[in-house]
């Protein structure tokens, strides 16, 4: 009989793993913040399109996509006076995909 041999967890590799992982959802936990990045899941959007999304002004919009690009969440492209934004890393549409199926099952998709 052979004995089983237990697979060696890199325990650094699982710090950082977590590190990242603890990052994306410390982003996430801003209920406002998460309903942006709902808002982008289907395809990108401009500023106006976003502050309807969220009943939220300019400011508050603009300042919480500031910080989501900061993070690499989010990018935007210029098009004349119109900015529209996308989702840029791709760890976070799987994420909401998931939220989306345990927290909203019967809503419709935005």
């Amino acid at each position: 009989m052979t004995a089983m041999t237990t697979p060696q967890v890199d325990m650094a590799a699982l710090d950082a793993a977590a590190g990242e992982a603890a990052d994306v959802l410390k982003a996430l936990s801003n209920p406002q913040r998460l309903r942006l990045l709902c808002a982008l899941l289907p395809g990108e959007r401009c500023v106006g399109d976003l502050e309807d999304a969220l009943g939220a002004s300019q400011s508050y919009v603009s300042g919480q996509l500031a910080r989501l690009r900061a993070e690499g969440f989010v990018a935007c492209d210029r098009d004349g006076r119109t900015i529209r934004y996308r989702l840029a890393d791709p760890r976070i549409g799987p994420i909401l995909e998931r939220l989306y199926e345990v927290f909203c099952p019967d809503v419709a998709p935005v």
